[in-house]
């Protein structure tokens, strides 16, 4: 059981959920807003995307990422940043040649991936451990163990800590080896993303698998997506790891009711205290996670 818990609310994603909620934030202004709102209700970190504010699709404009972190970090409101890095791994190929890319595709180096990180240096960044289908469709999200060495080795040189995304097993295998080879920091930090197709299912007994796989010592969370991301909360709490909740994952608070960042946040806070433990503040997630703005 964990009774000291660091919630982060991932707010946006970049996901096709801004035409099904009106709440999902799509500009810099709301999605500097929506991390605000989150950190109020009790979560320590933000994890954001940003979307093109025209089309509200997911997007990686630098000056985007720039706007929206600068906006958190002149508010009066202490939160920790966590960028995703996780844009620019796309492939769909085409119909008509299927060595060729298609319409959706969106491949970048490991540099390209990183500017916005190397711009606004947060204290967190997100890295996906690995290659996935990510549907039913042809779409790919590809992320090659040369490009993540690349990628880790420059977060580590810029001292932001990575949070290790991962949605399998074989993606664990892989950032324990980053962690032997000294790619990644200690304490290493890893995400269980569970639920997303054709990742790993969000279910107790898969959840339990991943986390007895993780390096001795390393810091861990996990989240479910849409209805599963509460159960998979608690369940995580359980077993001795952090949580996250959020728009990008889920966008309902309960049947029918479309949530806020916010009220998702004071769910899982509610949840977190009916067990027994609680929410921490963004310096005490700072130090238990060893971040660049932990005190001592």
């Amino acid at each position: 059981m964990n009774f000291e818990v660091v919630v982060t609310c991932a707010v946006t994603g970049a996901g096709d959920t801004t035409g099904r909620s009106p709440h999902v934030p799509v500009t810099p202004r709301q999605v500097a807003d929506a991390a605000i709102e989150a950190a109020k209700a009790g979560a320590a970190i933000a994890h954001i995307h940003v979307r093109d504010p025209e089309t509200g699709k997911g997007s990686r404009d630098v000056g985007l990422f720039e706007e929206a972190v600068a906006l958190v970090r002149e508010s009066d409101t202490d939160v920790v940043i966590n960028l995703t890095a996780g844009m620019g791994g796309d492939w769909s190929p085409s119909t008509d040649d299927p060595a060729m890319p298609g319409p959706g595709t969106d491949m970048i180096g490991p540099e390209d991936r990183l500017a916005h990180v190397k711009a606004c240096l947060p204290e967190i960044c997100s890295l996906d451990c690995g290659t996935l289908n990510f549907s039913d469709t042809d779409d790919i999200y590809i992320s090659t163990p040369p490009t993540l060495r690349r990628m880790a080795g420059l977060v580590k040189e810029w001292g932001v800590k990575p949070e290790l995304e991962v949605f399998d097993l074989g993606h664990i295998r892989f950032a324990k080896q980053m962690v032997e080879e000294g790619l990644i920091a200690d304490p290493p930090m890893f995400q269980l993303c569970l639920g997303i197709p054709w990742g790993a299912d969000q279910t107790v007994e898969t959840m339990a698998a991943m986390k007895a796989q993780l390096p001795s010592g390393a810091s861990w969370a996990s989240f479910g997506i849409s209805r599963m991301q509460m159960p998979m909360l608690a369940a995580a709490v359980a077993m001795g790891g952090n949580v996250r909740v959020g728009l990008e994952d889920n966008i309902y608070l309960d049947r029918g009711v479309l949530a806020t960042n916010g009220q998702l946040v004071t769910r899982a806070v509610e949840i977190i205290e009916r067990m027994g433990g609680r929410a921490v503040t963004p310096q005490e997630a700072r130090n238990k996670l060893k971040l660049r703005g932990a005190d001592g």
